[in-house]
């Protein structure tokens, strides 16, 4: 009996060890699994810096298309919006990572503010007159929005037959494709700025995207500097351009003779501005009380047609994520519950004055380049977006980041989606239908929605859902393909020598 009794409690300490070893020896590679501060918190943070400042500026942006500006008085409004912003952020990406019963997919996804919505919403503005009245249609609308984009989630599983590999690759593309002007932006210092292109704004954004190809390739791949080599390029851009604003003139004059700020400047006055402490406030109440949701047809219709939209893009976000960095399809109930999180997400942000919250295409372009997918590590970075939501002068370290840093590191994330869709293609063997498929998918689909002026004749709602990115354009094209299309007769078929 004793005997037994020891051999039980040996196997029952062997179990243990077991699980604490596996514990212990987690992988950033693995979805599942805890990794140690040390190693999650470097980890998690790069995804912050990716993210951070495309976070916040759809709500400025919306703001002002709103007449809500700082100027107008709406100084202390604007930083309770985006103090609600990081806040929103985190909350939704620790439920798409954990998830509440249906709502989230378990998937390896950052969530954040869209700035797809951008062009609709600033065309409701128009309509509405602006003012603070138009902001609270807006958010009504993405209430009513939110909620309808659950719906399709819990329906997607029946539609997934019209999304095979082929379809959501095509996308895939489309949506790096789309990024990739955006990180080149970044890197020549931002849209806007006086100085756009200049051998600093190339120059620190190069050093950035060097340092990274040296941290991530000349270290043991599975080592922590490898996988923290986003961070420690964008830290070392960080410190330059710290180090350029305390050693080199501020501003330069241009062609008219007016005065301008370097892009790459670090205005640390935005730093000493900054309250330590700040509680966040709902709709209607405290800080946001002079916000009224309401619910007006004009807006709620347009903005619905824009989160079937985003349900599209989501599957393609999460089709990419999946791929890249798990090497795997993302399955029906990853799809689904990540679409859930994406509208229920929304619909929650709306009450705290805050656009839609949906997948980030930035860092899927992050998790596909450094292939880190732990759970721990991502969740760390929403929780780190949360403390910055309560402590506002931390927020502001973060956001002065000049934007020639992150285009360093933005160029090679967003293009590495573009492989993500390729790689997700050649899942299966490819003939003459898939090269189709593919082609007049991206030629024609993404090619009218990123261009423009291709749609300014068509009518209004046409170009709600055409205009703009071209990645919807992409997906209808492919869907429909794939629909009509007779299956691959092709006796050349491309396939992998055996």
């Amino acid at each position: 009996m004793l005997s037994c009794l020891f051999f039980m409690k040996k196997k029952e300490g062997e179990t243990m060890t077991k699980k604490q070893d596996i514990s212990n020896n987690a992988s950033p590679y693995e979805f599942y699994g805890k990794l140690p501060l040390s190693k999650s918190i470097p980890l998690g943070l790069q995804h912050v810096m990716a993210m951070f400042v495309g976070n916040l500026t759809p709500i400025l942006i919306i703001m002002g298309a709103c007449g809500m500006t700082a100027d107008a008085g709406f100084g202390e409004l604007r930083t309770a919006l985006l103090q609600n912003a990081m806040i929103i952020a985190g909350i939704v990406t620790l439920v798409q990572l954990f998830s509440i019963g249906p709502c989230g997919g378990k998937v390896p996804i950052i969530m954040g503010t869209s700035s797809g919505f951008l062009g609709v919403y600033q065309s409701v503005a128009a309509t509405l007159g602006g003012g603070v009245l138009s902001y609270g249609a807006i958010m009504g609308a993405s209430l009513i929005g939110g909620l309808f984009e659950g719906v399709l989630g819990a329906f997607l599983k029946p539609l997934r037959k019209f999304f095979p590999p082929v379809v959501t690759g095509s996308v895939v593309m489309a949506i790096g494709l789309s990024l990739i002007s955006v990180g080149i932006n970044y890197l020549c210092g931002g849209n806007g700025v006086a100085d756009y292109g200049s051998l600093y704004n190339l120059g620190l954004g190069c050093l950035v995207l060097i340092v990274i190809l040296v941290f991530k390739h000349c270290f043991n791949p599975k080592s922590m500097v490898s996988s923290a080599s986003v961070l420690i390029g964008i830290i070392v851009g960080y410190v330059v351009a710290i180090i350029m604003t305390l050693v080199l003139p501020h501003t330069g004059i241009n062609a008219e003779g007016a005065e301008y700020t370097y892009a790459w400047v670090v205005n640390f006055q935005q730093v000493k501005d900054a309250a330590w402490f700040s509680l966040p406030s709902v709709i209607g109440f405290g800080k946001l009380s002079a916000i009224k949701m309401v619910f007006k047809p004009e807006a709620i219709f347009p903005i619905m047609i824009m989160f079937i939209v985003t349900a599209v893009e989501t599957v393609g976000d999460i089709s990419a994520v999946i791929e890249g960095g798990m090497g795997r399809e993302a399955t029906d109930t990853e799809l689904s519950g990540g679409v859930i999180c994406d509208g229920i997400g929304s619909s929650l942000a709306s009450l705290f004055g805050v656009l839609p919250n949906t997948s980030f295409s930035q860092n899927v372009g992050l998790v596909s380049m450094t292939k880190v997918v732990n759970r721990s590590a991502l969740s760390v970075g929403a929780i780190f977006l949360i403390i910055c939501g309560f402590c506002p002068k931390l927020a502001a370290i973060v956001s002065i980041m000049p934007q020639p840093v992150l285009g360093g590191a933005a160029v090679m994330m967003f293009a590495s989606i573009v492989v993500s869709g390729i790689q997700l293609i050649t899942k299966q063997p490819i003939g003459a239908r898939e090269v189709t498929i593919v082609s007049v998918a991206l030629g024609l689909g993404y090619g009218i929605g990123a261009t423009a002026a291709a749609t300014n004749a068509l009518p209004y709602y046409v170009q709600l859902i055409f205009g703009g990115s071209g990645i919807v354009p992409a997906a209808i094209v492919a869907i429909i393909l794939n629909i009509v299309l007779p299956p691959n007769q092709d006796p050349f078929a491309i396939k992998e020598d055996k």
